[in-house]
Order: C-alpha cells, then structure tokens, then sequence
C-alpha cells in the first residue's frame, strides 16, 4: 500500500525499523541531557544568587540570578545561526556533536566556578560567560536533532517520530529535579546551600561521555547525505534563508505564529509553575520539586499522544487549540494552585487587603538587568518588600514628594527615601522597615511559607499536570511542522533561528518579565498576562497565514 503527496507516491506507514529507534534513542538521550544541564541552572536560581550575586540585597540578587540564566536563552538564536549555518553544509552529526561537548564543559565548569567571596566581580562575570557559552550551545542543539530525526522518519510518522525529541526538555527537567532532591536528601539543606548544590553540576560530566559516545555511533541523515552527493548543499545558508523574502517570510510567520506562542506555554506550565510554587506561595523546595516531577512523569507520554495525532489530523490544529485553551485556563489554574497549596496566603489576601500610598514618579519598574540602577525610593523600598513576601496590594496616588506608606489592615507604616544615605544607614533603615513590614504583614495572617500539613498535594499534582498537557498540546507535534516548513539545504537553519528566538526570548525571558510585572502591578497574577498575550498573538497570526505541513514531502 502507498500513499500520495503532491503527485509523488510514498510507501505506506510501517513500524520502526532497529536503525530508526537506535537514531531516535540516540538523539534523545543526547539533548535529554542538554536540557538536564541547562535547567540545573535555572532550578538552583535562588542558591546560586546568594554565592555570585552576594553584593546586591535578595530581591535584586535574586532578579541578577534569573537574568543570568536568560542571558543563556539570549544568546541561543546566535547559536542557532552559528550551528544551523555548519549543520547546513557541514552536517547533521558533526554539528550536534561540537554542541554537547560546549554544553557539557560549560555545565562542568560551573560546578568548580568560585563564588563571590572568593574571587568578587569575576565570579559573575565568568558564570555569564558560561551560561553564554550554554546558551550557544543549545541553539545550535535542538535544530540538529530534530532535522536529523525527522530525516530519518517515513512519510506519516514524523510527528510520532519527532515527538520523542519533544519529551527531552521536559526528560532533561524531570531529570534534574530528581538529582537535585536526591542530592538535598543526601547531603542536608544546610551543606546543600553551601556546597551540595555543586555536586548536581559536576556529575554531568559522566552523563556526557556516555552522551558523546553514543552519538559517535551514528551516520549521517539520509536526507543530507544524498543532497551533499547530489552537490546540492547550500554555500550560503544564512543568506538563502534570511536574505530572500520568499523563505524568510516563512520563518516570520514560524515565530510569531508557532514558536512564540508555543513557547511561553511551555515555559509557564513547566519553569513558571515551579517558580511560582517556591518563590510565591513559598512552598517547600524539595516538595515543590516532587510535585512538580509527579506532574512530569504523569504528562510526559502526551508529547507522543499529540506527535501521534498530528500524523492523522494535522499540526496546525493541535498547537492552536493548546494556545487558545492556554490563555483561556491560566488565571483560575494559577488561582486554584494557590488555593490548594497556600490556602492561608489566599485567605490573607482577602480578609488583610494591602495598599501602597505613593507619588508615582518615585516608583519604577524594577528590572534591572546589567545592575545600573538602585531601587532606593520609598516606594521601590516597600513594593520590593511586599513582592518578594507575595503580598498582594492595591497602588494608590500620594501627593507629589510625598513619602510612599503602606497600609496593612488597619495598620500604616511610612517607607523612607534611601537615595541620599549612605550605605550603612541604608542598611540599617532597610532593616528596620523589613522588621516592621514582616510583623505587620505576619499579623494580618500573611505566612512566612506554605503549611504542609494545609496543602492538598492530589488536587496541587492534578493542576499541574494539566498544566503540562498543554505543553504537550504545543510541544509534540512543533519539531515535525518546523521541519516541514523548510526546505532540506536551508533546514537547519531557517528552522533553528525562529524555534529559539520564539523560546530563547518569548520564552526564556518569561519568569524576568512576570518577577517586574508583579512587583510592579502588586498583583501575584499579573505575571500571567505575558504569557497569555504572546499566546493570544501566535494563535491569531497561526490560524490566518499558516497552512498545516504534515502531508509535505521534506525530501527535497
């Protein structure tokens, strides 16, 4: 039996051949392990920030720490041209294979990096570069693998095929979680804060001599292969995909009206959720981090369920519907996570309302990312306080120079201008309002962390796992339609750039952005209406100028 497309006749769907499972276990486990490394980095945020950005208060170190990590995702559309450019006329294998050695040594490094104390301002400065180098590295990772495995696919199954790619990140996530909860067991949170946290990066490296070995093993994709006997390969891949409107258009409409979309869904059901678990509701790290590998585990097969699908009923239609429902669900989702983890931080909120008195010209926007400005005002004082102890509040106008006060109950407290003080009066001033803030705050009923004994884990798991079934809804079936946009000489490329700039800056960006929207607005969930908007977008420009792709013919 054979099926047709575009008048050319295809062999009918048959089962996966030993070669075709040994290329998609190979790739599979090569950028599971990618992605192991990079989230390391992302999952120990808090930690690393108290050991490279020490000189700064919490808030701010922890903001540095987390535009640490997105200036990794900053750099991976550079990456993406840099490899995709010697994917495209070098190869497949070759390509993917100098990338995991950079990931692997840059992750390495990290766990001997000295911290602040040690060696001061270099210690940031060289964990930048090494998450730079990390960044570059995976840009150049996932368009490899995914061409390569889709290269390798029959016609009809190269959803189902790429699909095992799309469970990767979240493998490499899942991963990381549990060696980061095995290694606080094992060790204790006291020495895990000082040195344990360390040990997660350095064994890396054994997971990258067997991923490197393994890779070794494989040949060339056939589509490439008989394109470069052919000489058909690109001399210039950068220009033919960027330089000529016909393609670049496609990847223009590849990002706003795929990867964006389909990246801050990912980025808010998988990394935002475990931000928002530990860092706002203030949940137990280590059993956030179960929760959340619980969801994992249970969601995961999905990406193959959709990939799947996607064979039958198309790509377009999957991603689509995962953006609409997305932005749909995220406010009564978030909502009821807090609900049923934090249900004394949801009852505080109601009954203890907050409001901030300021003159608006002395509040700013608290994102800083190269550390040019200090948030000293009386306003950026107390709102920076309230943000980081997730108490929501209402923003108020106060007379022109008049110094922000906030209210907590019944109780009023006078914030203080720290511009013109020295740094140990700043200090010390800082301090006392922290210890009038907390009281007051702990009062009225706000809690220093989540009651475990409060917490509904069921009903905490099940919302997260839906969480990440939309991941899967957009995720699954992305890595075959990217493919199949592009033709074979210009793929890595033309699909590689879009994909990460889509989740190298839609997406990466996204816990920055909710942190400064939140600290700003004074509303928890506020952080949410990024994601839904940049959702909204894709769904709207993918449903008007995107046709679905799973009947194209990729060997051309």
């Amino acid at each position: 039996m054979t099926t047709a497309t575009a008048g050319k006749v295809h062999p009918a769907p048959r089962p996966m051949s030993k070669e075709e499972r040994k290329v998609i276990f190979a790739s599979s486990l090569g950028t599971v392990f990618e992605w192991y490394d990079f989230y390391l980095y992302g999952s120990l945020a808090a930690i690393i920030a108290s050991h490279f950005f020490s000189a700064v208060n919490p808030t701010a170190a922890f903001i540095f720490a987390l535009m640490a990590f997105a200036a990794g995702f900053a750099v991976r559309p550079f990456g993406a041209i840099v490899f995709g450019r010697l994917g495209d006329m070098v190869g497949r294998k070759h390509t993917f294979l100098i990338t995991i050695l950079i990931m692997g040594a840059s992750t390495f490094l990290v766990g001997i990096l000295p911290s602040y104390d040690t060696i001061g301002m270099t210690a940031p400065i060289l964990l930048i570069v090494l998450r730079l180098a990390q960044g570059l590295a995976l840009g150049g990772e996932y368009g490899g693998a995914a061409t390569y495995v889709a290269e390798h696919a029959p016609h009809g199954k190269r959803g189902a095929y790429t699909s095992w790619i799309q469970t990767t990140a979240t493998l490499g996530l899942f991963l990381s979680l549990l060696v980061i909860l095995g290694v606080r067991t094992a060790v204790g949170e006291e020495a895990f804060k000082v040195w344990g946290w360390r040990i997660p990066f350095l064994v890396s490296v054994v997971l990258l001599g067997v991923s490197v070995w393994i890779r070794l093993q494989l040949n060339e994709s056939p589509a490439f292969k008989r394109m470069k006997e052919e000489g058909k390969t690109s001399k210039a891949p950068i220009k033919e995909s960027f330089g000529q409107w016909a393609n670049l258009k496609i990847v223009l409409l590849a990002l706003f009206g795929l990867t964006a979309g389909q990246a801050v869904v990912w980025y808010t059901g998988q990394f935002y959720a475990l931000f928002f678990m530990t860092q706002t509701l203030k949940v137990d790290n280590n059993l956030a981090n179960i929760l959340i590998a619980v969801s994992l585990l249970i969601g995961t097969p999905f990406f193959v369920i959709f990939g799947t699908l996607s064979d039958k009923i198309g790509r377009k239609v999957i991603i689509m519907a995962g953006c609409l429902i997305a932005a749909l669900t995220y406010f009564p989702v978030f909502k009821a996570i807090t609900h049923y983890a934090n249900p004394a931080l949801e009852a505080a909120q109601a009954t203890a309302p907050v409001t901030v008195y300021a003159d608006p010209g002395k509040c700013s926007f608290q994102f800083n990312p190269v550390g040019t400005s200090a948030f000293t005002s009386s306003c950026d004082v107390v709102k920076s306080f309230l943000a980081k102890n997730s108490v929501n509040y209402k923003n108020e106008i106060a007379p022109a120079g008049s110094v922000a006060k906030v209210k907590i109950g019944s109780t009023e407290i006078n914030s203080f201008e720290g511009g013109a003080l020295p740094a140990a009066e700043f200090k010390a001033a800082s301090a006392k309002l922290d210890k009038e803030l907390t009281e007051a705050i702990r009062a009225a009923g706000y809690p220093a962390s989540a009651d475990k004994s409060k917490m509904n884990n069921v009903m905490v798991v099940l919302l997260l796992t839906y969480l990440v079934i939309l991941v899967t809804m957009v995720y699954g079936p992305i890595a075959a339609m990217l493919v199949e946009l592009f033709p074979t000489k210009i793929r890595y490329t033309s699909m590689s750039l879009p994909y990460h700039i889509g989740n190298g800056w839609f997406g990466g960006f996204l816990p920055t952005v909710a942190f400064a929207v939140v600290a700003t607005t004074g509303n928890i969930y506020d952080g949410l209406w990024y994601p839904i908007i940049i959702a909204v977008m894709t769904l709207v420009i993918g449903t008007l100028f995107i046709k679905d792709t799973r009947h194209v013919d990729i060997h051309q």
